[in-house]
């Protein structure tokens, strides 16, 4: 079958539930139980879901990178939560923007809560096999207490948790996933006591992979929990990561009300864990090491939300 004939059909499956829905509406002046009102609107809100899905399937590189609201300068994330001043060489995408970013253009699965935003290297195109990116999200676990950072020792979680990826990967292999290697840190823990802002980064492997995963994390101690960003890059990018990670802890602050200093041991909620459990995994399965694998996968995942020719060159790239 040919293409064009591939997108007749398409474009006509998307546009007989539309007809059989307009079929089905009541006339002019005619009551309409409450039941059939919801499932209309529902009706209708799917109906809009496809329209926007079939138009930004017929988008071209350029359309969908035009589509985006790339920010510079000051950003304020969430409901006056925290700041981003951003440097001439970043920018950042609101929730909305990163999220067709992650799901449309990077093939991950969409999720039920989305991301505060996104930041991201200026110039450089979030299609781009030298792309990266900052996940921005916030974690209101309770005010995490700073008291263990100077006593961890960080050689010994190192070992305790490559063995806990070796228990992991027997359950992995008897449920049909590859195995994850956990090749030591790429970085190693670090934590400002004075900026209350920890960095650390692991080196992973997954299955037979050549090439070797980084899992670089960030964590911004506030009144009432984390602010998590993850970098979302391969490990042949580590240098550049590395030399952005100062400017990206630098710009990233709470604002008043918000800050670590703010808490108030009076009314505020305290975290049940430390500094160590944050680097052992504690925000692991909904933020940390399982969620930035997913996002990993855009160097291999691609859906067609663009043109057929952008794709089959990604596809019989080098990567």
């Amino acid at each position: 079958m040919l293409i064009k004939d591939l997108i007749l059909a398409a474009m006509l499956a998307v546009s007989l539930p539309f007809a059989h829905a307009e079929s089905t509406e009541p006339q002019a002046g005619s009551a309409v139980p409450a039941e059939s009102m919801a499932e209309q609107q529902q009706e209708e809100q799917v109906k809009e879901e496809l329209v926007e899905e079939q138009e930004e399937q017929g988008m071209s590189e350029e359309e969908f990178l035009a589509s985006l609201n790339f920010q510079t300068g000051k950003v304020v994330l969430g409901d006056n939560l925290a700041s981003l001043n951003l440097p001439e060489n970043l920018v950042f995408l609101d929730r909305e923007d990163a999220n067709r970013v992650l799901v449309d253009a990077w093939g991950n699965p969409p999720t039920d809560e989305l991301p505060l935003g996104m930041i991201l290297p200026a110039g450089i195109s979030p299609l781009a096999d030298e792309s990266w990116a900052v996940t921005v999200e916030f974690e209101e676990s309770g005010f995490v207490s700073d008291e263990d950072a100077a006593d961890i020792d960080y050689a010994e979680m190192l070992e305790q948790l490559q063995q806990e990826a070796v228990e992991s990967n027997v359950w992995r292999a008897e449920n049909g996933y590859e195995s994850i290697e956990l090749l030591g840190w790429a970085a190693q823990p670090h934590y400002d006591a004075q900026g209350k802002k920890l960095h650390w980064a692991k080196e992973l492997r997954f299955g037979d992979s050549d090439i070797n995963t980084l899992n670089y994390n960030i964590r911004v101690l506030g009144r009432k929990g984390v602010l998590i960003l993850n970098f979302i890059a391969n490990m042949d990018q580590l240098p550049e990561i590395q030399e952005n990670v100062p400017a990206v802890l630098a710009m990233t602050e709470f604002n008043d009300g918000s800050r670590y200093a703010d808490f108030d041991p009076d009314i505020d909620q305290v975290a049940a864990y430390g500094i160590g459990a944050l680097i052992a995994g504690k925000l692991a399965a909904k933020a940390g090491l399982f969620a930035t694998i997913l996002l990993l996968l855009k160097k291999f995942w691609l859906v067609p939300v663009l043109l057929f020719g952008w794709l089959t060159k990604r596809l019989t790239g080098k990567k």
